[in-house]
């Protein structure tokens, strides 16, 4: 295993275990606002502080971009941290949330870990070495169209402005396919496609931290994501589509005639 990926593991089960500690006395938790329906604890706060602390131990002059404290700077290495992605269903005692800690280096990402501390589900994936669920080789689902499919997204909570748009996307995306699934964490949407319990995914206006470590679960287990334009931009769009090639082609054909000005592909 590569030594980078060890200690991002290392790092997710730390933040699983603080997670897990607070999951019945989420009550007494103190929670406070962000933003309009974007919402942080204290667990999401100490389970980032313990994810920062165990990466930078061993990789000191590493940057991070993490959602509760920002960016801090570093060399070309920067580690990538959602400490608790599925916060407000975790509040809820929905349970669908996981920690998402990725690698990216020049632009590309290179390692990957999503953990799942309810179900103990740990999915991981090196750069030219495959993605994995715990231990064993996972892989995209092969279905060829929307005939049939089970299709993941997350509908825009943060900013609501895209609304409308797509309200259109889901009503063009609904047709043919066996149904469309809104969890509420992008990380395990990633992984799920990654794994072929979904066959496909999109959403619009996700954070950077929401994704990066999925991205490459999913290329790594044989499928593709790009911005809804079929583009690399999705950093910077914050759009994605996913699924494996031939599947993430006709979800494009759906998707792309309902792109507008106000819409960044």
């Amino acid at each position: 295993m590569d030594p980078m990926l060890h200690i991002a593991i290392r790092a997710a089960r730390s933040a699983g275990r603080i997670i897990m500690r607070a999951y019945d006395r989420r009550d007494e938790l103190v929670v406070t606002s962000k933003q309009r329906n974007d919402f942080v604890s204290e667990v999401d706060q100490a389970a980032e502080a313990a994810i920062i602390h165990e990466l930078h131990s061993k990789f000191p002059h590493h940057a991070i971009l993490a959602e509760e404290s920002g960016k801090q700077d570093g060399n070309e290495f920067e580690w990538m941290i959602d400490p608790l992605d599925g916060t407000t269903n975790y509040l809820h005692g929905f349970p669908q949330f996981a920690i998402s800690i990725g690698l990216r280096y020049r632009g590309q990402m290179q390692q990957a870990v999503v953990y799942d501390p309810l179900r103990e589900e740990l999915f991981t994936a090196s750069r030219g070495g495959g993605a994995l669920l715990n231990d064993r080789k996972i892989r995209v689902a092969q279905r060829r169209d929307l005939d049939g499919a089970l299709i993941g997204t997350g509908i825009p909570f943060r900013d609501q402005s895209q609304l409308t748009t797509y309200l259109k996307m889901l009503e063009v995306m609904v047709k043919d396919t066996a149904g469309i699934r809104r969890p509420g964490s992008a990380a395990l949407d990633f992984a799920y496609v990654a794994a072929g319990r979904l066959d496909g995914f999109w959403e619009l206006g996700l954070l950077p931290w929401d994704f990066a470590a999925g991205v490459l679960l999913i290329t790594e287990a044989g499928g593709t994501v790009t911005d809804l334009a079929g583009g690399e931009r999705y950093f910077e769009t914050g759009n994605v589509v996913a699924g494996n090639l031939r599947l993430h082609q006709t979800m494009l054909r759906r998707l792309k005639p309902l792109l507008h000005e106000g819409l960044r592909a």
